[in-house]
C-alpha cells in the first residue's frame, strides 16, 4: 500500500515537504515507543507507528529507511525536529488518535506484516 492511501484512509497530516506519495510504499509495519524495540524488529521500508516525536526518531527512521512515520495522539515535533526529517527524506504523519487505533486501521487495509 502506498503512502498517498494511507494518509486518505487514516486522515492523517503531513509535517514534513509535500512529495509524491502514490509512489512510497509501506512494505509492513512496527508499533513501538522503544526506540532500541523499533531498531531491532520493524522492517525496512515499513512504517511505524508511535507516541515519540524527538529527534532520535528521524535517526531510527533513517537506519530502517522507513517509508514513513505516524506519530499519534497529537504529539507535535518541533521545529528542527520537522527540518532534520526533511533534510534525511523521512516522512512524518501525524494523527490525534492513539497508538491502538491507528494500527488497527492500518491491519484493517491491509498492513499486516
Amino acid at each position: 500500500m502506498n503512502l498517498e492511501e494511507i494518509v486518505t484512509q487514516l486522515q492523517l497530516k503531513r509535517l514534513t515537504n509535500e512529495k509524491d506519495f502514490s509512489q512510497i510504499y509501506a512494505e509492513g509495519g512496527y508499533a513501538s515507543d522503544l526506540l532500541s524495540c523499533v531498531m531491532a524488529g520493524a522492517p525496512h521500508h515499513g512504517i511505524w507507528v508511535t507516541l515519540q516525536c524527538h529527534m532520535n526518531v528521524i535517526a531510527v527512521a533513517q537506519l530502517l529507511e522507513l517509508s514513513g512515520v505516524i506519530i499519534t495522539e497529537g504529539a507535535m515535533p518541533d521545529e528542527a525536529t520537522i527540518a532534520r526529517a526533511n533534510d534525511e527524506n523521512i516522512n512524518l504523519l501525524l494523527s490525534s488518535e492513539n497508538t491502538f487505533t491507528i494500527v488497527g486501521k492500518l491491519w484493517e487495509l491491509g498492513i499486516r506484516n
